[in-house]
Order: C-alpha cells, then sequence, then structure tokens
C-alpha cells in the first residue's frame, strides 16, 4: 500500500523528473530561477516601493480608514501618494 502524498510534493516530482529528462533542462531551470530573481528582488526594490514607510501603526491604520471611509469613489488606485 502505497503512502499519499500531497498534490504540492507529486507537482515537484512531475517538474523534477520532466526537467531532468529535457536536453536544455538545466539551463531551464537556472533562466527560471533567475527571473524569479528579478521579479521578485530588482523590480521590488525599484519600482514597488512601501507608500507608507515611515509611519507608525497608528498612522497607518488612521490613512487606511480614512482612505476606505472616503464618500466619492476615487479611480485612482495610487491615492495613498498624492494624499
Amino acid at each position: 500500500m502505497q503512502k499519499r502524498r500531497g498534490i504540492f510534493s507529486f507537482f515537484a516530482d512531475l517538474y523534477r523528473d520532466g526537467f531532468r529528462n529535457m536536453t536544455w533542462g538545466k539551463p531551464l531551470i537556472w533562466l527560471i530561477v533567475l527571473k524569479l530573481i528579478i521579479l521578485f528582488a530588482i523590480l521590488r526594490v525599484f519600482f514597488f516601493k512601501p507608500t507608507m514607510r515611515g509611519l507608525s501603526d497608528v498612522e497607518k491604520s488612521e490613512k487606511v480608514g480614512s482612505v476606505l471611509t472616503k464618500p466619492h469613489h476615487n479611480p485612482d488606485t495610487l491615492n495613498l501618494l498624492t494624499e
């Protein structure tokens, strides 16, 4: 009787075995890792800076509360930056 495996380990084994049997498997894995590093490290540092850096927890909660309880709808999604 086989032990039940989780769905995550099933897909991890599937990808690992698939890349292992490919001719270009290892370079493709390194390309994917490089892409993830670029997406999550470099782009976050330069383009997705925290808008409420330097505010205390109370100031952050007041800011979010004031934006959420505005009477009119503002289609600008970056209105935290302009206020």
